[in-house]
C-alpha cells in the first residue's frame, strides 16, 4: 500500500486530512510533531494537545530544539523510513522533498485565514494567533532552508495535489483529497 504525505504551513489543515485518510484507507497516522513531542518529553518537557507547540513550553522546546538540527533530522528518517515502507498517513514539512515515495499533497492557505483556524481551535484572539502563526512561518522556513536548502511554501513541485483551502471547509478539503487519494492508493 502507498503512504500519504500531508504538508502545508502551521494550521493549514494537515492533521485533519492526514487523520481522515489514514482512517478512511486503513492507514497508519504517524505525525512528526509526535515525535517531536516524544523527544520533548524525554527532556522533562510534558506536552499535551495539538495546540502545544503554541504555548509557553512548547515555544521554549522549539527554541531548544532550534540550537540543534539533530532532531529535525532524526524524525525526517523515522518518517521518510515509514513512508518508503508503505501503508502510513503522516504530516510533515520535509518528508515530501526527502522521499521517494508517496501521495504528496500541499495544503495552502493565507496567514490569515490560518490564524483564523487556530484562533478558533485553540481559544485565543486572532490577533495572538496571526503573531503565532508568522513566527511559526519564519522560523519554519528559516530552518528547513538551512537545513536542506529548501523552500518550503515556495517550491511545491514535488506535490501531487496542491488545494488552496482558503475558501473551503475541512469537508470540502477532505472530499477533494479522497478523490485524488483513490488513484494513488
Amino acid at each position: 500500500m502507498n503512504s500519504v504525505i500531508v504538508s502545508g504551513m502551521p494550521a493549514s489543515g494537515k492533521t485533519t486530512v492526514a487523520k481522515s485518510i489514514a482512517e478512511r484507507y486503513h492507514l497508519r497516522y504517524l505525525c512528526g510533531g509526535d515525535m517531536l513531542k516524544e523527544m520533548a518529553i524525554a527532556r522533562g518537557y510534558e506536552p499535551s494537545g495539538d495546540d502545544w507547540w503554541d504555548t509557553e513550553t512548547g515555544m521554549k522546546f522549539l527554541e531548544e530544539r532550534k540550537r540543534s538540527d539533530r532532531f529535525d533530522h532524526e524524525v525526517d528518517e523515522r518518517l521518510v523510513k515509514a513512508v518508503e515502507k508503505g501503508g502510513v498517513s503522516i504530516t510533515s514539512y520535509t518528508a515530501p522533498w526527502l522521499a521517494n515515495k508517496g501521495f504528496k499533497i500541499w495544503l495552502k492557505a493565507s496567514a490569515e485565514a490560518r490564524a483564523k483556524r487556530m484562533a478558533s481551535r485553540d481559544s485565543m484572539s486572532y490577533s495572538e494567533a496571526l503573531e503565532i502563526v508568522k513566527k511559526r512561518d519564519t522560523e519554519n522556513a528559516e530552518l528547513y532552508r538551512k537545513m536542506y536548502g529548501l523552500e518550503i511554501d515556495k517550491d511545491l513541485s514535488v506535490f501531487h495535489l496542491v488545494i488552496d483551502t482558503d475558501n473551503l471547509s475541512k469537508e470540502n478539503v477532505i472530499e477533494i483529497v479522497d478523490y485524488a487519494a483513490k488513484y494513488f492508493l
